[in-house]
């Protein structure tokens, strides 16, 4: 069984989405940021980077988000195409999340809220860089239903951080088709269980998720 660790985070949720969409059985561990968990020992000696999401499978540690959901990609032969070009089409795409929209959001999010001094320049320029590769989205989602033409690894890995392009102050007003593939995304029973995952860390809890959704302690 696949051990996952991870948090509620969008790059937390790319994992047990993808866990969920490819019927495999997984165990939670849900670390807790307040406690450093993610800096704990135990946990560097399977991401060295002391970031979440990492699995563990039959003994073999992978971490980063975009690793991860190639992993389980190849390892399932789901999710991701096997002919050259529309394998290449996918990691593109992939890559542009992992490249783009994750750090730019993600930066939008720390100064737009976190951040103890309001750098109004700070915030614009992580906003306005986050929007316009939304803009990229939605015209790549002009020409295709998904990213790579098909669901797959690339959508998985995109969608958990435009649904909450509100807590980064971005809006996505006249997006249509990137507001089209949201709306297709958002009601895929594995979606919807993925984004349960974990559980909230300060009730530590340590679950056991199989692929149907079902929780035992």
């Amino acid at each position: 069984m696949i051990e996952l660790y991870t948090a509620a985070t969008p790059n937390g949720h790319k994992i047990s989405i993808a866990l969920e969409e490819l019927g495999l059985p997984y165990e939670v561990h849900a670390l807790s940021f307040d406690r450093q968990e993610q800096k704990a020992p135990e946990f560097l000696r399977i991401n060295p980077n002391g970031r979440i999401p990492a699995i563990v499978d039959d003994g073999f540690a992978v971490f980063e988000s975009g690793a991860i959901l190639l992993y389980l990609a190849e390892k399932t032969g789901q999710l991701l195409p096997s002919d050259p070009k529309g394998r290449s089409l996918a990691i593109q795409w992939l890559m542009f999340q992992m490249g783009g929209v994750g750090p730019m959001q993600g930066q939008a999010n720390v100064f737009f809220r976190y951040f103890p001094e309001k750098l109004q320049g700070a915030i614009d320029r992580y906003q306005h860089e986050t929007r316009r590769l939304y803009e990229v989205l939605d015209r790549r989602l002009g020409e295709a239903e998904y990213l790579a033409g098909d669901y797959g690894i690339a959508d998985i890995a995109t969608y958990p951080w435009v649904r909450i392009h509100d807590w980064a102050g971005v809006a996505i007003d006249g997006l249509e088709h990137l507001q089209r593939w949201m709306d297709a995304i958002a009601v895929r029973p594995a979606v919807q269980r993925g984004l349960q995952v974990p559980v909230r860390p300060q009730d530590d809890a340590k679950l056991v998720k199989t692929a149907q959704g079902m929780l035992t302690r």
